[in-house]
């Protein structure tokens, strides 16, 4: 009975493990609509964070399938053959289960409570299933499908206000300045993998072999580029200043520390094979997000548009 038990327990803990907790401040981009749009009401707040908390569920089912996929290939590499699914800790068959019904039940419950929040679920998770099943081989579309996972997320924390029956907007702009963000931090990932694994880099993963350091190098230049000026253009737009505050220009100079900061710790230490990671491990990078956090509060709050 004992033995029992204890498996069931190490079972758990490597199903916990491989749902990737640290993964979901990923699914932070879901709440921009709430503080952006300055729709602070109760209500509001709680159709957000059910909308997060289901972009939780629903990235960890891909995370889940992911490393089924990748089991083999995973235990090839350094560092991810301790995943759960590689080591053997975590069962396929349990983890296909699990999967299935996390995904299913964040689908049936939106289909009931939030229908426009639903077409950016549904599409979220058909895209990044597609992209496991065989599209993250098409080098380039692979980072693309990435980057439009966040614009799902950021689009669906729309959707559910909308849904709740919120008169709602996202800036173009900051879908733009989201989009190539993602684009940024996904290419960042590409160069650490590559330079880690070298030569043994496509046995891994097949569009590795497609990608350069050089070439990396330029798209993540071209990507770091575009993304601090999609934010600088959203805070000075027209449409922003007459809705939103047109103070926000204040903010810019943390964004652009952010992500120079993270072009550092890329270049000069190594690191960016796991932004999240990176995110809560490297203190100034976290000083800097909660600054920047609480700066657009404090402008949405002191200087709201008239």
């Amino acid at each position: 009975m004992s033995g029992t038990m204890s498996r069931a327990a190490r079972t758990t803990g490597a199903l916990i493990s491989a749902l990737r907790p640290r993964a979901w401040t990923k699914n932070l981009f879901v709440p921009a609509a709430l503080i952006f749009s300055r729709r602070w009401e109760p209500e509001a707040i709680l159709w957000t964070a059910a909308a997060t908390a289901g972009f939780c569920l629903l990235s960890s089912s891909i995370y889940l399938i992911n490393d089924i996929v990748d089991r083999e290939k995973d235990r090839l590499h350094p560092e991810k053959r301790a995943r759960a699914i590689a080591s053997g800790a975590l069962p396929a068959g349990t983890a296909a289960v699990a999967a299935a019904l996390m995904s299913l039940t964040v689908l049936a419950l939106s289909a009931l409570l939030a229908r426009r929040f639903l077409i950016a679920a549904g599409a979220y998770l058909a895209s990044h299933i597609a992209y496991s099943m065989g599209l993250r081989r098409v080098v380039i579309l692979d980072v693309l499908l990435i980057a439009m996972g966040f614009v799902l997320r950021a689009m669906a924390g729309v959707a559910v206000l909308q849904d709740a029956g919120y008169e709602m907007f996202i800036s173009p702009w900051l879908l733009i300045c989201t989009f190539f963000l993602a684009i940024f931090l996904a290419f960042s990932k590409r160069r650490s993998e590559v330079v880690l694994l070298g030569e043994g880099a496509s046995r891994h993963r097949e569009s590795l072999r497609e990608y350069s350091p050089q070439l990396l190098d330029e798209m993540i230049s071209i990507a770091t580029a575009a993304s601090v000026l999609g934010y600088s253009i959203y805070t000075v737009s027209e449409r922003t200043v007459s809705m939103v505050s047109g103070n926000l220009y204040i903010t810019i100079p943390f964004v652009a520390f952010g992500v120079f900061r993270y072009l550092y710790l890329v270049h000069e230490k190594g690191q960016g094979g796991s932004p999240e990671k990176l995110l809560l491990k490297d203190f100034p990078l976290f000083l800097n997000i909660l600054l920047w956090l609480a700066s657009v509060l404090l402008v949405l709050i002191l200087f709201p548009a008239q």
